[in-house]
C-alpha cells in the first residue's frame, strides 16, 4: 500500500555526514545532560509511601493531586487501579517525616476535601526495592540489545547488526538525555517505552536492511551509495503509514491520557521521531561506511541479472 510513489531516488547519502554530525552533537549532549544532572527517578525507585485510598462514588483524581499538591509534596503519583472508586497513591520519602505520619497528614486532608475517602491500606517501599528495580530495568535493556543484535546477524550480517545497535542506542540515550535535561520523572513506564522504542526502531531498521539486500540483488549496475538511496526512497510512504497511525494513537495517550500516561507517551513520542532518524541517516550509513557491499548479502557468487521491472525479481522464499 503506498500513499504516494516517488519516481527519482532521494540521494540521503550524499548528506551522511552532515546528518550524523548532528547526531553525534545530539548524543554527546544527553550523555552529557545524564552524568551532569542525571535522571529524575519516580518513587518505584527511590522508595516512598504508598497509599490506597477507595470513595464511594468514582473519584476525582485532579481534586486528589491537587489537595496533596497543597501539602508540599511533589512528584507524587496519582492513578485508578481496579475501579474508578479506587486511588492508588505514591508519595516520595521526606526528610524527619516517617512513613505513618505522612500518610495520615495526607488522609487528614484528603478527607477535608471529600469526606467519602477511606484508607484501604498504607505501607513504605524501601529504596531497596527501588535499587533491584533499578538492576532489573538494566538487564531487561541488556537482553534486548543482545538479543537484537543477534537476530539481526542471523538475519542479515554483522555490519548491518553493528549499525543497528549504535542506531537503537543513540535513541535510547537521548531520550533519556531529554529527561535528564528537563528532570521530567523517570517511571517504569518511562523504562517501558523505552524498551518498546528498542523494539519500534529496530524493525524500521530490517525494513530498510531487508530492502537494500533485495536491491542489491536486483540492481546489478547500482553503486552502494545508490542502492541505499533506492532502498529508502521505495520504503517512504510505508514509513509514513506506519509512523503516522502509531504517533497518533500516541499523540491521543500524550494529549488525553493524563498525568499517569503523559511521560509514557511522551518518551514514545521522542522515541518515534528519532527512530525514523536513526533507521535512514544513522543506521544505513554506518553500514555503508562499514563497507557493505553485494558479496556480503549474496552468496554463491554472482547471478544473473534479473529485469528490474520483473515484479518478482529478488524475491526469495
Amino acid at each position: 500500500m503506498e500513499f504516494f510513489k516517488i519516481k527519482r531516488d532521494i540521494p540521503f547519502m550524499r548528506h551522511a555526514i552532515i546528518f550524523n554530525v548532528v547526531s553525534l552533537v545530539t548524543f554527546l549532549a544527553a550523555v552529557f545532560f545524564l552524568f551532569s544532572r542525571g535522571l529524575h527517578l519516580s518513587v518505584e525507585f527511590t522508595g516512598g509511601t504508598l497509599m490506597e485510598v477507595t470513595y464511594t462514588q468514582p473519584a476525582d483524581l485532579n481534586l486528589v493531586r491537587s489537595t496533596v499538591a497543597k501539602l508540599g509534596l511533589n512528584d507524587v503519583q496519582v492513578q485508578n487501579f481496579g475501579t474508578a472508586r479506587d486511588v492508588l497513591i505514591r508519595l516520595p520519602v521526606q526528610k524527619g517525616v516517617t512513613s505513618a505520619q505522612q500518610s495520615v497528614q495526607v488522609m487528614a486532608a484528603l478527607k477535608a476535601a471529600d469526606a467519602s475517602a477511606v484508607m484501604r491500606r498504607t505501607e513504605f517501599v524501601g529504596p531497596q526495592v527501588g535499587d533491584e528495580l533499578a538492576a532489573d530495568g538494566l538487564k531487561a535493556l541488556a537482553s534486548v540489545v543482545v538479543g537484537i543484535m543477534l537476530y539481526l546477524s542471523i538475519r542479515f550480517e554483522w555490519k548491518f547488526a553493528v549499525a543497528a545497535i549504535i542506531a537503537n542506542l543513540h535513541d535510547v540515550v537521548i531520550i533519556l538525555g531529554f529527561f535528564a535535561f528537563f528532570q521530567w520523572e523517570f517511571s517504569l513506564p518511562v523504562l517501558a517505552a523505552v524498551l518498546a522504542v528498542l523494539g519500534y526502531s529496530v524493525n524500521e531498521s530490517v525494513v530498510i536492511f531487508d530492502r537494500i539486500r533485495e536491491n542489491f540483488r536486483r540492481y546489478r549496475k547500482m553503486n552502494t551509495m545508490q542502492i541505499i538511496d533506492s532502498a529508502i526512497t521505495s520504503t517512504i510512504s510505508r514509513t509514513i503509514i506506519t509512523h503516522g497511525s502509531t504517533q497518533m494513537m500516541v499523540l491521543s495517550m500524550l494529549l488525553f491520557g493524563g498525568a499517569t500516561l503523559h511521560y509514557f507517551a511522551l518518551a514514545l513520542t521522542i522515541g518515534i521521531l528519532f527512530g525514523i532518524y536513526s533507521s535512514v541517516f544513522v543506521a544505513a550509513a554506518i553500514a555503508m561506511w562499514l563497507g557493505i557491499q553485494r558479496e556480503d548479502l549474496i552468496k554463491g557468487g554472482a547471478k544473473k541479472e534479473e529485469d528490474p521491472n520483473d515484479p518478482n525479481a529478488g524475491a526469495t522464499v
